[in-house]
Order: structure tokens, then sequence, then C-alpha cells
């Protein structure tokens, strides 16, 4: 018994190493091998349906994303079942599933630079997989599993400007070509999502600066398409002169964004922003907003939809004429 047990934590070992070094076929033969256990966990939270084969997915693809966070390879399997059951109690509570942070967000020291390589070498390799998916799939994908607070169907419904079902649904097809284009794009050139992503934060930070010093206008014409269009669900409500004129308002009221959170590829961008609102007028704004960005084949923002941490109404945005 105990040599069979040492058997199997040798190939988790194995299998989790050549995870963190890329190897998509290793990361399925070990969620293969843990599926019936972390499938245990799903139902005795969710019992059967739809949301525990929501669970499954969404445990699949944050261990794609986490796997290099494995500080001990030979427990990967209680690490998978742990995703599993912060997403089952996640989701009945009604929030983004979000694992213990020893287990999942802090990358191991033990590790050397290769380590980090690996680690960079993976994320790289997910961006460019998902920007092989078409914009309807790849939104809510982003959202789902890349930020930090436009994460719940109910949230991304808002933001997409779409039922809730239709979410669930555009998640299930996304999750299930995402694996079909990481296979497909194992071998191939992965762009540098890092420094896309730092690129993206100082951008952010020169954009509010822009705006708090009255050249929000400049920097718009400077570095954003002539065309680009503020989105709300799926309509067009305005162009540069209705942000131009919104983001002024704002800020001769009083308001300011401060970034918390960024992550870019070729074609989107998504910057979380605290609001912080006048002392004289605290419910001015939401708490939070999302900046949702499609981006041209340049770089250039071409589509803006902001993504409010509270329902908002369109008039209470648009500033007055």
């Amino acid at each position: 018994m105990q040599d069979a047990a040492e058997a199997a934590r040798a190939v988790d070992v194995m299998l989790t190493r050549a995870a963190q070094a890329g190897d998509i076929a290793a990361l399925g033969l070990l969620l293969e091998r843990h599926r019936a256990g972390m499938r245990a966990v799903a139902l005795s939270i969710l019992g059967p349906g739809a949301d525990a084969d929501d669970v499954m997915q969404d445990a699949a693809l944050t261990a794609l994303r986490r796997i290099g966070d494995v500080r001990d390879p030979g427990a990967v399997g209680a690490w998978l079942r742990m995703i599993v059951r912060n997403a089952g109690r996640s989701l009945l509570r009604g929030t983004v599933a979000a694992g213990p942070v020893e287990e999942l967000h802090l990358p191991s020291t033990d590790g050397g630079p290769e380590q980090w390589l690996e680690q960079s070498a993976l994320r790289d390799w997910v961006w460019e997989a998902l920007e092989g998916l078409s914009p309807l799939l790849r939104l809510p994908l982003v959202l789902r599993h890349f930020t930090t607070g436009v994460t719940s169907y109910e949230q991304i419904a808002r933001a997409c400007g779409v039922p809730v079902g239709t979410v669930r649904s555009r998640l299930s097809l996304g999750r299930a070509k995402l694996a079909a284009a990481l296979a497909a794009t194992a071998d191939a050139a992965h762009g540098d999502t890092e420094r896309r992503v730092r690129a993206s934060r100082v951008e952010a930070r020169e954009t509010l600066a822009a705006a708090e010093s009255g050249h929000f206008g400049k920097l718009l014409t400077e570095r954003w398409s002539p065309e680009v269009a503020l989105l709300m669900g799926r309509d067009r409500v305005g162009g540069r002169d209705l942000l131009v004129r919104g983001m002024d308002n704002d800020v001769e009221v009083g308001v300011r964004q401060r970034l918390v959170h960024a992550v870019a590829g070729r074609s989107l961008a998504v910057w979380e922003m605290d609001i912080i609102n006048p002392a004289d007028d605290p419910e001015h704004c939401p708490p939070a907003v999302a900046w949702l960005m499609t981006l041209d084949d340049t770089g250039r923002v071409q589509d803006l939809r902001l993504a409010h941490s509270r329902p908002v109404q369109l008039l209470d945005l648009l500033p007055p004429v």
C-alpha cells in the first residue's frame, strides 16, 4: 500500500514539473488522474448539475494559470481539490472563486530563475491561445479568470450586455476552444505578456494623470483610435467627445481613479480602478470600475466599456451638456 502511494506521488511530481514547464499534455494527465476526487468535492458542495460542471471547468483553467505556484508537486491532488472547494463555496456565496493565498497566489521562493522563466512561458502560452478565440468568447474568459472585480456571471453579463445564460454558454464553449487552442499553439512562438501588462499599467497611470491635469482629450487624440466608441453592453452610446466630457466632469467635481489591476493582450486590455469620490459627495460614483478596452491592430483603443462595481443607469454616467 505504501509503495503504491509512493509511486502515485512520484507520478504526480513528474507530471506537475512537466506541466510547470509548459507541457499541456502533462497537465491534462494530472487533471484526469484527480478528476474523480475533484468532482466528488464539487458534488459534495453543489450537488449534481450545471454548477458542479462549471466549477470543474473553472478549476481546470485555474490549474492551468497557477500550476507554477504549486510548492509541493507530490501534493498536487490536494491543491486541485482545494481549488474546486473554494470555487464551489464562492459560487454559493455569489462571489469569485479565490483560492487560499498561500496555495494559489504566492509563487514558490524555492526555485531559481528557470522557474520564473517557466511561469512566464506558461502565461504567454495561455494568452497566445486566448488571442486565437473570437472576441465574443475571449472577453468573458478574460473577465472570469484574469480580473479581480468583474468575475461573477452577473457582472460579466452586465459588461457584455447579454443574459447570464449566454455568459455560461460562452464560458463553456470558450474553455473548450481554449483547450484546443492551447494544444495548437504549444510549439508556436508566444508573445511577451508581462511586457504588455507593464506597458498597459504605465499607459493607465499616464491616462489618469492626463485627466487630472485637464489633458484627457489631448491624450485620446494622440493615443486612441479617432473612431473610438463608448459602449454600454453591446450598444454604442457615444464616442470621443462623450468620453472627454464625462472624464472632465468627474475630475471637476473631485472624482479620482486609482489603478489597482491591469491585464493586457494584443487585442484587449482591462484596467481595474478604485474610485475615490469627493468627501462632500461620497456616493457620486460606485466605488470601483473596470475599463474594458478592445484594441485595434496598432494597439490603439477602438472601443471602451465601463463595468462598474454596482449597476448604474446610463443617465447617471452622462455628463450635462
